[in-house]
């Protein structure tokens, strides 16, 4: 498996890569990367139940829809975002969540994986997770709250899901919907002061010494020209992002 330092924050760009290496890339891959402020929601969730859109508005934040499944997150530069890319017939997703809390126990900090694969410390949320499966391959991806703006967080995920907003009961049923769960950062829990680029370096040197990684690759011409042909046709745009249910 390779790791890939992502450096892009457009939320368009990133959420694209993830799908071009998951459809077209041909090895198995680690990618570690951050968005700009976005709200990035599940594939098959109403956009209007999960996010403030005069918030949204008003402070210029991206919204963007996944190709995984699950609840809506938002992301800015105190979250870090991983992505295992991996080939198998045998998906097993639970070793990622295991392999980010031995991780998290490294840098002092006891994170818990709860239900839903996401991560816990004294019972408030730190990490959320969603997974899919594509023709062999299974892909893992979760967030990190490291040091967050947590009252942007809450107020850009507040979500209408009254009968007011015209969906009726059986429409809201259909959605996946957010579960919400108190959040709070990881630096509230580390021993010791320890800026992201080092916790960053952190978790890449956590992976070689497992072995779970073995070199590092960096997006060639071609990658970077699909990426952003997928960014400009998909992930940029209204049809994908706002309707109420994504297209297949």
């Amino acid at each position: 498996m390779v790791s890939i330092l992502n450096d892009s924050t457009d939320a368009y760009f990133n959420l694209a890569a993830e799908e071009y290496l998951l459809r077209s890339f041909g090895q198995d891959v680690f990618m570690l990367w951050q968005n700009e402020p976005s709200v990035v929601i599940g594939k098959h969730q109403n956009v209007w139940a999960e996010i403030n859109p005069a918030f949204i508005q008003e402070r210029d934040i991206k919204v963007v829809r996944r190709f995984s499944g699950g609840g809506a997150v938002y992301h800015d530069l105190g979250n870090l975002n991983f992505t295992f890319i991996e080939s198998s017939r045998n998906a097993d997703f639970d070793k990622y969540t295991s392999l980010m809390v031995d991780l998290l126990a490294e840098v002092g900090v006891p994170a818990e994986a709860d239900s839903r694969r996401g991560l816990t410390v004294q019972g408030l949320k730190i990490s959320g997770s969603a997974q899919c499966i594509h023709r062999g391959k299974c892909m893992y991806h979760a967030t990190l709250l490291y040091k967050t703006n947590l009252q942007m967080l809450a107020s850009a995920l507040q979500g209408d899901l009254s009968d007011s907003a015209g969906w009726g009961v059986e429409r809201r049923a259909a959605y996946v919907h957010s579960v919400r769960s108190p959040v709070t950062n990881i630096t509230h829990y580390l021993p010791s002061a320890l800026q992201l680029q080092d916790f960053k370096n952190i978790i890449i040197s956590f992976l070689l010494k497992k072995k779970i990684v073995e070199g590092e690759y960096q997006f060639s011409p071609y990658d970077l020209q699909a990426i952003n042909q997928l960014k400009e046709e998909k992930y940029a745009t209204t049809q994908w992002n706002f309707q109420a249910t994504a297209p297949k």
